[in-house]
């Protein structure tokens, strides 16, 4: 598609704006289905939400893979998208699957437990994640001590706001508590469909860079060759054996 071309393009001339190039990470995107972001969904304006950020996946990792997750009240981990299949993927995927919840309440805690258990359980990799997380208000403050005690992990928490919700918690990311590095950044946005590209991009990306530094200072992102080797135990099978989310929570 021409579209992701030159979104691609755009997404490329950010990160060599910010060091950025030589920086391989996977991608992930959680969107919110409440009842009140319907509209958003009938309208395309969420395809095309998927559309722009599958463009950072693609200069992120060679796979040019994006991991994509809904939720309302429940959540659904959805098959990721690439460019091969993402024209019409909002309405294959999501909107004519019936077995996707949506458009009940809001409920953001199961759904980011399960992107903690794809990325540091199921798919372990010495790659940071990069997860932009789409609500359109009222985010339930339940999530503040998964993103205090995620931040000794390597994902990075991008939450984005759209519309005018209410996004009181949101706002306040930066100055939590008990966290080893800030791994949280907030971005609101009235009308996404508005903002260009490089602007979308340049925001989206703005504590990234500053994350990634202090988190390879702080060893929770390590060198690839620092990967152990296959017979031997990795730090995920640890802690399934200790209990991962008593970790997580510090329980």
């Amino acid at each position: 598609m021409e579209t992701i071309n030159l979104q691609k393009k755009s997404v490329k001339v950010v990160l060599e704006k910010k060091n950025l190039v030589k920086v391989t990470a996977r991608v992930g995107l959680v969107l919110d289905i409440t009842g009140s972001m319907r509209n958003l969904y009938k309208n395309g304006t969420v395809q095309r939400v998927v559309e722009r950020i599958l463009a950072i996946a693609a200069q992120f990792d060679d796979d040019g893979v994006l991991d994509v997750w809904v939720y309302d009240n429940e959540f659904s981990r959805l098959k990721p998208v690439t460019e091969r299949d993402i024209e019409g993927y909002v309405n294959r995927i999501i909107l004519e699957d019936d077995l996707v919840h949506k458009f009940g309440r809001n409920e953001e805690l199961p759904v980011m437990k399960d992107v903690l258990t794809k990325y540091l359980e199921e798919d372990s990799s010495p790659d940071p994640a990069y997860i932009v997380f789409i609500n359109d208000g009222g985010c339930k403050k339940s999530i503040k001590s998964l993103i205090e005690s995620s931040a000794k992990y390597p994902v990075f928490w991008q939450f984005v706001g759209i519309g005018n919700g209410n996004f009181d918690f949101l706002r306040t990311l930066d100055t939590l508590e008990g966290r080893v590095v800030d791994n949280a950044n907030f971005l609101h946005i009235e009308d996404i469909d508005k903002i260009p590209d490089h602007q979308l991009y340049e925001s989206l990306l703005n504590e990234f860079p500053s994350w990634l530094q202090e988190a390879r200072q702080k060893g929770i992102i390590k060198a690839s060759e620092q990967k152990p080797p296959s017979n031997a135990p990795s730090v995920q099978q640890e802690e399934r054996k200790s209990g991962f989310w008593n970790k997580v929570f510090r329980r």
